[in-house]
């Protein structure tokens, strides 16, 4: 999928996700930085995540906030939900998206409840398999996010017709 204008889209939210403290040793001490890893969405089918790092935590944020804005990808949706089950996988991370009953909500945890939200989907369920850790969650919820299909792609795909693919 590629990468979508953040100029062309509405109002951008955005939420940090996980900040991170991260030391180097060097000759003299340790050398202190901040790693963020945000998500920005509209809260209409699109939707993005960054990381920064920084010798300030606000400019870590600001520096992510950037990354994320370049790295926007859409989201098909049926409804208010997803078009099919996927699985994304990223490392250790593994993360399961299911579509819901509408008026069921969102029902996932930490990074991949951001990601869902920010990208306008109401109704779905999610389960994190394996690494818990920020990065890999958000790097495998985006794995599986992409693999999604909508049923005009799949029916472009198999050269039918969108009433063949729904027999």
């Amino acid at each position: 999928m590629a990468n979508i204008d953040p100029n062309t889209l509405g109002e951008l939210e955005e939420n940090v996700v996980a900040i991170n403290r991260v030391t180097k040793v060097v000759k003299g001490g340790r050398r202190l930085r901040f790693a963020a890893l945000v998500v920005v969405g509209d809260r209409n089918g699109h939707v993005g995540f960054g990381t920064g790092k920084a010798q300030e935590v606000p400019e870590a944020i600001r520096k992510a906030v950037e990354d994320a804005k370049r790295n926007i990808i859409s989201v098909p949706t049926v409804g208010t939900t997803l078009p099919h089950d996927t699985v994304g996988v990223y490392g250790g991370g593994r993360v399961l998206l299911k579509p819901a009953l509408e008026g069921a909500g969102v029902a996932a945890g930490g990074a991949t409840r951001a990601i869902l939200e920010l990208a306008g989907i109401a109704d779905v369920t999610a389960k994190s398999l394996g690494s818990s850790t920020p990065i890999n969650v958000v790097r495998a919820t985006f794995a599986a996010i992409q693999s999604l299909k909508s049923a005009d792609e799949v029916a472009d795909t198999r050269q039918v017709s969108l009433e063949h693919l729904a027999d």
